[in-house]
């Protein structure tokens, strides 16, 4: 006999709060903290909610907790309906406010401190009405954030994933990772820059994923250029700062710089061997559209970056249609 267990009538909002803040937590105690409860009364709620659904959702270990399968499945539920609330409730503010509206950008780390300064600039003056809510994070933090609706789209270093996702990938421009110093720096008198010549100055480097870090070791290596005694800073005002006031030289992707390389203070110093692609763009969700105040973010975004592209900083992908591609990134779709 099938158990009617009426979730519709007996599940409550606390409950699906509780349930996602145990799962992102994986412990009572710091989901307690994050909900403003007692642990006493989330304990509670947790009993209360497997009395409804009939199904053990947590297996308890020495610290902490493990969702079990009906606990993954429920917490995946629960996030869905309340990003559906949350965009509800930005959406009530869109009719009260004419013009009004927000957009939830998930960003990779580069892309944060590159190209969505300048397109956020735009927004503001293109449709002062307009909100933006970034979440910066990883490609594999963000994913789950887009899928649940939490996050409208995904902004930055597109990465083929390891299997299938089900998301639209469309590649806008490539972030190579270059050599950047100051304008006045005396690299730029040199006849010929070659290895050999950027072995001499010393090197101010950022301390970025394990996937960039990995990708500016591989270009260093090509160059024969030791890291291990250079300055190391996860601070993008250090590092600008460094590179402004001495001869250190930078080797990250280009566009992290994106604001002084159009202001002129930076400069990219000509790379000797060539650099892997790293195409860049937006993960879109291929189950909804984006809202009127994503699409006018998009436009502002395009916009910015075909800016960066008339002043040569980066090679622009046009002419790429994302409705017939997915998962992946290859060469087809930076043609």
């Amino acid at each position: 006999m099938t158990l009617r267990r009426y979730l519709d009538q007996r599940l409550k909002l606390h409950h699906l709060r509780a349930v996602d803040a145990i799962v992102a937590q994986r412990s009572l105690m710091r989901a307690s903290t994050m909900l403003s409860l007692s642990q006493p009364a989330l304990t509670k709620t947790l009993h209360e909610l497997e009395e409804i659904t009939g199904q053990r959702l947590f297996t308890r270990l020495p610290r902490g907790v493990r969702p079990t399968e009906a606990g993954t499945l429920l917490a995946e539920s629960a996030r869905r309906i309340l990003a559906e609330l949350r965009r509800l409730d930005e959406t009530f503010d869109r009719l009260s406010e004419l013009g009004g509206g927000t957009v939830a950008i998930g960003t990779l780390p580069v892309a944060a401190t590159g190209v969505l300064p300048g397109a956020l600039t735009r927004l503001t003056a293109d449709h002062p009405g307009l909100h933006a809510r970034l979440d910066q994070g990883r490609t594999e933090e963000l994913l789950p954030k887009l899928a649940a609706g939490e996050i409208d789209l995904i902004v930055g270093r597109l990465y083929d994933p390891a299997m299938p996702d089900g998301f639209s990938r469309e590649p806008l421009w490539e972030e190579p990772i270059s050599i950047l110093a100051r304008t006045g720096h005396p690299v730029f008198h040199l006849a010929e820059i070659t290895a050999a010549a950027l072995r001499r100055y010393d090197l101010v480097l950022p301390t970025v994923s394990q996937r960039v870090g990995q990708e500016i070791e591989g270009v260093l290596s090509l160059m024969d250029m030791a890291p291990t005694g250079s300055l190391r800073s996860s601070s993008y005002g250090f590092i600008r700062e460094m590179l402004h006031a001495t001869d250190l030289i930078s080797v990250m992707p280009r566009l992290m710089m994106a604001g002084d390389l159009l202001r002129g203070t930076l400069r990219v110093v000509p790379l000797p061997v060539p650099a892997p692609p790293r195409p860049a763009g937006l993960i879109l969700p291929r189950d909804r559209p984006l809202p009127p105040a994503g699409l006018a973010f998009v436009a502002c975004l395009r916009a910015h970056v075909a800016e960066i592209g008339q002043r040569g900083l980066a090679t622009i992908t046009v002419g790429y249609d994302s409705v017939g591609e997915s998962d992946r990134t290859g060469s087809a779709a930076r043609a």
